[in-house]
């Protein structure tokens, strides 16, 4: 064990979905804390942006598409091969189409006429991806003997979303949360309780990083709202995650697996 167990200076973490804006948050605090990161994005424009950023020493950029096995298995290899192991994974890409007007309609269909195409894509992305990620980084830290998955879900995956939330004055089509978020961070969580107990005696932890929502240019109107639902009365800034995550990556957390640290502003209290 390192001088502070809250160290991770050395270690290697992969992060999916990491051009995004949390999965950037995520790879700064661990690059400025000596983590050596790779950037994993299907946008790899985007993700090579993020890198350069950072201390470039240790931090790259990797393409993946977390929905194709060979593309997840690519993007182990090159981790491994680039800083010689993978001591953690970050299971954080997510299909989470944003209610803003570049997703204008994509948040209308009811449940009753949910698109099966779309359930089948999102599920791909949010618990396909992470099945396919862990499964392939748990081949490596297996034969390590060592290793430490944390798997993003959500208070929506604890809780049924409050539709509430997404209702704008003046009319118009309803919005709601898709069903498809709601079920895939609900069996994220299970997920990482299989692996937990699955990997006993391995060496490898895994575990559940529980968010909240996020600032990203939201109206007014729903921050109002959000707030409202919340006891901290507002919703979380991006780095406001990182040092939850940085315990579950390094040794502070070493006798958690299997568990689910909830970060939500009391959301789920109330």
């Amino acid at each position: 064990m390192s001088a502070s167990p809250f160290e991770v200076e050395g270690r290697t973490i992969l992060i999916t979905g990491g051009a995004g804006l949390l999965g950037r948050a995520y790879a700064r605090a661990l690059a400025r804390a000596g983590a050596n990161v790779a950037i994993a994005d299907i946008d790899l424009a985007a993700a090579e942006q993020a890198a350069q950023a950072l201390d470039t020493r240790r931090v790259c950029a990797l393409p993946l598409d977390v929905t194709e096995p060979s593309s997840v298995s690519a993007a182990i290899s090159e981790t491994v091969g680039r800083f010689g192991a993978i001591d953690g994974l970050v299971n954080n890409a997510a299909s989470d189409p944003k209610f803003d007007p570049s997703h204008a309609g994509a948040h209308t269909a009811p449940f009753e006429s949910f698109p099966l195409e779309l359930w089948n894509r999102e599920l791909a992305v949010n618990l396909t991806g992470s099945f396919l990620c862990a499964q392939s980084a748990g081949r490596v830290m297996r034969d390590r003997g060592r290793g430490t998955i944390v798997n993003i879900s959500s208070i929506y995956g604890l809780v049924g979303p409050d539709q509430r939330l997404y209702e704008e004055a003046g009319g118009g089509p309803r919005k709601t949360k898709p069903v498809t978020y709601s079920v895939s961070k609900s069996a994220v969580i299970g997920l990482t309780r299989y692996l937990a107990a699955y990997w006993a005696g391995t060496g490898i932890r895994v575990n559940t990083l529980v968010l909240g929502g996020v600032e990203n240019g939201h109206d007014p109107g729903f921050l109002e709202r959000y707030g409202s639902r919340n006891p901290l009365g507002r919703m979380a800034q991006a780095d406001e995650y990182c040092g939850a995550l940085m315990f579950l990556l390094s040794d502070a957390s070493s006798y958690m697996t299997g568990a689910d640290l909830i970060v939500d502003g009391g959301w789920t209290a109330w």
